[in-house]
């Protein structure tokens, strides 16, 4: 893994790399004859998009799961949504444990790259203590959703769902048994609330769980800055998706669609929770207004937080920004926040991620439009869904997703945007850049005139 045909790869390359290489292999098991049902033809550009999708735990879907998959397809689509969502760098760090091995500089390194952590130390704590909670969360959620589905099911049959939707909440993946998703159950407390935990949990990062275990443990006596900061803007966009949902979509005395107050608050409320990252749904999106339509790509475009499964530019990217355009109009040079300065070169960092994710959205929607020809704001939604790693779609108008109806071309467009959606723009940008030495010299300053 140190060099690839001569060239020296960083911790940021090589997880990309081992991403591509286990998307290849998914896709090579869902060609296999015993992955789908006799009477279902498997395209290669079809199993390599649905591979993508599972690996880059997005959920968008180019043929029905539970209908034209086998219980071997299902089953190799839950193993890479639980590879996807955990990193090849978790998974291979648990392997080399199990076989003894020490890890390296390089080794460390990765992993710190694929988690997003905020130093090197403790890397094999943190890496154990996020397997014991994964198996841990996921467990719990696949036995209350299992008493859920044990109403109408056999008890085998429950179980695996169960676990199917366990996992792929947890790891914010949206793949469903059900073709039309959680719609029969937009009602149902029970799933609504552990779906919606999950996805909340998994999406809200690992340096979180870590930062409040040790706060538990006695290891330290404070929260970290970084997990009031994510708590406080995930708990923000909460509320505000699920108020401006309800404004947007129900808050309408001349509505027609039959869905009572409860479903009403309960589907706001999840989709402000899905939207950001998960990609279920309770409610059929193709029938949303614009308004609600153009409300949820905002909220794809922000995602989960960092070292989690989520997707999108952020939440703390999103608040960073935020932060900095409340300072830049109160007259004041550095961003700050509970009591504490964000250094220069964070805030810098998150706008180009901001920049570099803004214009991945809109060249790609330019070119989905220029070879799909369909409606702007559907091929924007379905475009931003896969950028975000959500798995929304306005649909085919039947289970499928809206990249079920595309050419092979346009397929390949949101299988590239699901990759470089869950690699991260930096991340796929160091393939181009070598780190360069260090530049002991400074231009004279010059002014432009802007706005």
């Amino acid at each position: 893994m140190k060099r690839l045909l001569g060239i020296r790869l960083l911790p940021g390359q090589i997880v990309p790399l081992a991403g591509l290489v286990v998307i290849l292999l998914g896709t090579v098991l869902l060609l296999l004859p015993w992955a789908t049902p006799p009477e279902v033809h498997l395209s290669f550009v079809d199993a390599l998009f649905t591979s993508t999708s599972a690996v880059c735990v997005t959920g968008l879907i180019v043929l029905d799961t539970p209908q034209d998959f086998t219980l071997f397809g299902q089953t190799v689509i839950l193993l890479l949504i639980q590879i996807g969502g955990l990193g090849y760098a978790t998974i291979a760090t648990l392997l080399l444990l199990a076989l003894g091995r020490r890890l390296g500089m390089r080794d460390r390194m990765m992993i710190a790259e694929v988690m997003n952590t905020l130093d090197m130390a403790g890397l094999i704590r943190f890496v154990k203590t996020i397997i014991y909670m994964v198996i841990l969360l996921e467990g719990a959620g696949a036995f209350f959703l299992t008493l859920r589905f044990m109403n109408h099911m056999e008890l085998s049959t429950a179980i695996y769902f169960g676990i199917f939707h366990s996992v792929s909440a947890f790891n914010n993946a949206g793949f469903s048994l059900f073709s039309n998703s959680l719609i029969d159950y937009r009602g149902d407390w029970l799933v609504i609330g552990v779906v919606s935990l999950l996805i909340v949990i998994g999406g809200i990062g690992f340096i979180v769980f870590q930062d409040l275990l040790d706060n538990v443990q006695g290891r330290r006596f404070r929260l970290r800055t970084h997990t009031k900061f994510v708590v406080i803007v995930t708990f923000i966009l909460l509320i505000g998706g699920t108020a401006g949902l309800w404004i947007l979509e129900w808050h309408d005395p001349n509505s027609t669609i039959p869905i009572s107050e409860h479903e009403q608050f309960l589907t706001s409320f999840f989709f402000s929770v899905s939207a950001r990252t998960a990609g279920f749904n309770t409610f059929d999106v193709s029938l949303m207004r614009d308004a609600s339509t153009y409300f949820l790509i905002l909220l794809m475009i922000i995602g989960g937080s960092p070292g989690s499964a989520a997707g999108g530019i952020k939440t703390t990217t999103f608040g960073i920004l935020c932060l900095f355009a409340w300072g830049i109009l109160r007259n004041r040079g550095e961003v700050e926040v509970f009591r504490r300065r964000i250094p220069y070169d964070l805030v810098i960092r998150s706008a180009v991620i901001f920049f570099l994710g803004l214009g991945i959205i809109i060249f790609f929607t330019l070119v989905s439009t220029f070879i799909e020809g369909r409606p702007f704001l559907t091929l924007l939604f379905e475009v931003t869904s896969a950028f975000g790693t959500v798995g929304l779609s306005v649909g085919d108008g039947g289970v499928r997703s809206l990249s079920a109806l595309f050419s092979d071309a346009g397929k390949v467009i949101i299988i590239l945007d699901m990759l470089i959606g869950r690699f991260g723009p930096l991340m796929i940008g160091l393939f181009a850049i070598k780190t360069r030495a260090q530049i002991r010299y400074r231009y004279p300053k010059t002014r432009v005139v802007i706005g």
